[in-house]
């Protein structure tokens, strides 16, 4: 077994492999794998129905809720900034905008591997997805289960924390951060302008911004430029 060093920021493939070995279930070892080889939210994940996979096409349907926080004016209901003091509708001082919860879903198709499908094939043969209110959830966990599961398999293969790179925060092994691994593996074989578009709309971010985060954590474009300076004297 192989200890992450401290310094390590992200999961390698090899790594992800380990926790998926360490899984003592098809189920939790379809969830590791389903995080990384798919790079979904553990949400999305989660909310994944055997009806939403199409063995023909080789794609997985993976649905994304989000909530919102809308501010409005309480006269007129035009909606306000946080830091407005006006409103820009009727002009009346706003002291206490009205807040209301929207919820946002966005869907996307994402390609799977034939390996990966041969899985899913086989746990849903096997009467893996649970029946929830006429759906077949593929899981059927909660979100704190699910993350016990990936949490128990890094600790069986003495897998370390990670540390953010952005902010030296020690953090320990979670579903996202298999999302993370999937991306700066991504990165790494293909950093090209396409290359980033197609991950962006794969990992289903609204903003190019988010998804070049993963360019800098995988440091392969600075590792390069920094070994051209120092070419010419070797």
């Amino acid at each position: 077994m192989t200890t992450v060093e401290m310094s390590k920021t992200y999961l390698e493939p090899a790594e992800v492999h380990l926790l998926e070995e360490a899984a003592r279930y098809l189920r939790d070892k379809l969830l590791i794998r389903l995080l990384f080889r798919l790079g979904c939210r553990i949400s999305e994940a989660l909310g994944i129905d055997a009806g939403d996979i199409d063995f023909k096409q080789g794609t997985v349907r993976i649905e994304h809720l989000k909530a919102r926080i809308r501010l409005s004016c309480p006269d007129c209901g035009i909606r306000v900034s946080k830091t407005a003091r006006f409103c820009p509708g009727c002009g009346e001082a706003v002291e206490k905008a009205l807040a209301e919860e929207r919820e946002h879903r966005r869907q996307r198709t994402l390609p799977v591997d034939e390996e990966t499908l041969k899985m899913l094939r086989d746990y849903i043969q096997r009467g893996g997805p649970v029946s929830v209110n006429g759906k077949q959830h593929l899981f059927g966990l909660s979100r704190a289960h699910a993350w016990k599961i990936v949490r128990d398999c890094a600790e069986k293969v003495r897998l370390g924390d990670l540390v953010n790179p952005e902010t030296g925060e020690i953090r320990g092994i979670s579903p996202h951060r298999l999302r993370d691994a999937f991306a700066i593996h991504a990165v790494k074989l293909d950093d090209s302008g396409d290359g980033l578009r197609l991950l962006q709309e794969h990992l289903g971010h609204q903003s190019i911004v988010t998804t070049m985060r993963y360019r800098k954590i995988s440091g392969e474009e600075q590792k390069e430029w920094y070994q051209k300076l120092w070419k010419q004297e070797s």
